[in-house]
């Protein structure tokens, strides 16, 4: 089952979550299995951003999608992992034509998606509860460090995103196989006075003292001790006490992420909706239906001449009639 840990470190400005997805990262994997699956390489990656995604989910408490994009000019054309608040997730990645073959064995991220350092990280918040006109939040950072060398890591780039965006020092550990998918999030927090808990974290403090706190140091060092093959084999008890057992550490009640799509026949609907009745009625013509795959899920939506016709109805604007569709 998975399972995501939230624990403080006992008076001290220091916090951090352990994300295991086993069955929801299998489930993932499972539904792009027809499709061939992924290299090992991409899977990696996916299987990091989709652990990452979660631990940035639960560490903002948001209501809405958070949405974690990595794109660029590599074989590898865009990687999505996409959480909601209640800790359900989907993942997917488009490979380009050659992608598959373009990929080579041990490739790093840059390799795949930052060949020219055009390769970009976006984290996009969209909210449950968007007024009319509001768009999306979306930050967007380059994948490559303050000196422009390359960052070959995820961690690295999603470490860097915090450290500019939320101005916070922030350790990951990350790490995925074709069984699970885990993450350790470790994040320095700005407090008035000697306690971390809800309510007292001062976001006037003075900044320049970030990387600077002696007990987030210690942890973080700590934290980067644990290797991959710990990440994805050892339980969270297990790994808190090797990692931190000379710390006080406060536990939480772990929360249960899931595979789940959100996409549907209505959503769909809009979509081509937005298209426009002459690109509907040109793919009628040429195929004599439409047909819509979730890049997600795979499942399939397909829509008639009739069904089509449906979707412009209400705007008072029909598709011709289905009998002259060839």
């Amino acid at each position: 089952m998975s399972e995501l840990h939230k624990f403080i470190f006992n008076g001290l400005p220091v916090r951090g979550m352990l994300v295991r997805l086993d069955d929801a990262w299998r489930e993932i994997l499972k539904r792009r299995a027809a499709a061939g699956g992924y290299p090992p390489e991409v899977l990696q990656l996916l299987g990091e951003m989709t652990a990452a995604a979660a631990l940035m989910q639960s560490n903002i408490k948001f209501n809405g999608a958070l949405v974690l994009q990595i794109f660029g000019d590599g074989p590898v054309k865009l990687a999505v992992a996409e959480v909601q608040p209640d800790l359900s997730l989907r993942a997917t990645a488009t490979l380009t034509p050659a992608g598959a073959g373009g990929v080579q064995p041990g490739a790093s991220l840059s390799e795949m998606v930052n060949l020219n350092n055009l390769g970009r990280c976006a984290i996009t918040l969209d909210p449950k509860d968007r007024l009319p006109g509001q768009q999306p939040y979306q930050g967007v950072v380059p994948l490559f460090g303050d000196q422009h060398e390359k960052l070959e890591k995820l961690s690295e780039v999603l470490e860097h995103y915090m450290l500019q965006s939320e101005q916070l020092d922030t350790k990951l550990v990350l790490a995925a196989n074709g069984e699970v998918a885990a993450g350790l999030l470790i994040q320095r927090l700005p407090v008035k006075g000697q306690g971390n808990l809800e309510g007292q974290i001062d976001f006037s403090a003075n900044e320049d003292e970030i990387g600077l706190n002696e007990h987030y140091n210690r942890i973080s060092l700590l934290a980067s001790t644990l290797k991959a093959e710990e990440l994805l084999t050892l339980d969270a008890d297990t790994i808190l006490h090797r990692l931190f057992w000379e710390e006080q550490i406060t536990r939480f009640e772990p929360d249960a992420p899931s595979f789940a799509c959100s996409c549907s026949r209505e959503r769909v609907g809009n979509m081509l909706r937005g298209l426009g009745v002459a690109e509907i009625d040109s793919i009628l013509a040429e195929r004599g239906d439409v047909n819509v795959g979730c890049e997600f899920c795979g499942a399939q939506y397909d829509f008639d001449p009739v069904d089509a016709a449906h979707l412009f109805t209400d705007q008072g604007r029909q598709l011709p009639p289905a009998s002259t569709v060839q």
